[in-house]
């Protein structure tokens, strides 16, 4: 945020807050064109010569990410890295890179994480220093504040992308070859029990997209996930995992997520996460009683 920017407001933070509380009031609408016109009329009235270029920072602050919103607007970005206000890392599917991006403040960084957070019920603090959380967007958030992480609040943000649309493309990237494709088909027709794994970015999620796609539109599917992140066609029943709110209350597991879903008539279970206490549930040795779902 620019520093420059100085009036009865004090620095742009103040009509990042104005325009905030307008919102909450009521008195403006959450949208970008509303903001957009709130924000100008401020600047205008209390900083005219700053007006214009402080906008879009403000914009961004309000309804998108602050700083950072830049990056996650490019597509070919998949993740950022915030190691305190000072250090903003960017991955566009290659090597890591230091990004010139910065927060004006550890407060600034701090708040762009609760502007994101506090429409979802969650918080963060010092008593609650650790938080997950799936953005508008369906990026997934992680944010971590001292004394969890020792020196500087951390933000990863990852963004989902789809770059390969089809199993044919997965040949052409030489990610797979037709008979091992092939292979993976036969046992999605044949309701074999699948396990994706793999390290981070190594396109597990693709890959059961593409999968997910050859199922037959007529079977009814029910996803389970920590952050809704799959896009199947057909029919498809959505599950979500949920974190414990402020309060500690609130929380859906996904093992609960996995034992209701087996009340809900599936043809087919897709488990996005295993890593816990469902894991005996997705066992295929241990059918649950009245199961008829195959687990992909």
């Amino acid at each position: 945020m620019d520093r420059r920017l100085a009036t009865g407001l004090e620095s742009a933070v103040g009509v990042i807050d104005r325009v905030s509380r307008a919102i909450a009031a009521g008195n403006v609408r959450l949208a970008p064109e509303t903001v957009e016109a709130e924000a100008r009329w401020l600047l205008r009235s209390e900083s005219p010569w700053r007006a214009d270029e402080s906008v879009d920072p403000i914009v961004s602050s309000v309804l998108g990410l602050g700083p950072i919103q830049s990056l996650l607007d490019d597509p070919e970005t998949t993740d950022v890295l915030v190691n305190g206000p000072d250090e903003v890392w960017v991955d566009r599917g290659g090597d890591l890179e230091l990004t010139e991006v910065r927060f004006s403040s550890a407060e600034e960084l701090i708040a762009m994480v609760e502007r994101s957070i506090a429409p979802l019920g969650l918080r963060i603090d010092r008593s609650a220093p650790m938080v997950d959380a799936r953005l508008p967007d369906g990026s997934r958030l992680h944010a971590m504040l001292p004394p969890a992480s020792v020196d500087v609040p951390l933000v990863a943000i990852r963004r989902f992308t789809q770059r390969i649309q089809s199993l044919d493309d997965l040949v052409s990237a030489g990610s797979a070859t037709e008979e091992e494709v092939s292979v993976l088909v036969d046992a999605v027709r044949d309701r074999r029990t699948i396990v994706i794994s793999g390290g981070t970015g190594a396109g597990k999620t693709t890959l059961l997209n593409l999968l997910a796609a050859v199922i037959p539109a007529s079977e009814r599917v029910v996803t389970i996930e920590d952050a809704a992140e799959l896009a199947l066609p057909g029919h498809v029943v959505r599950l979500e995992a949920r974190p414990p709110n402020a309060e500690g209350a609130g929380e859906i597991t996904i093992r609960s997520l996995l034992r209701s879903a087996l009340r809900l008539r599936p043809d087919r279970i897709i488990v996005g996460e295993v890593r816990g206490p469902e894991a005996p549930l997705c066992e295929p040795r241990r059918p649950q009683e009245g199961c008829r779902a195959s687990c992909l």
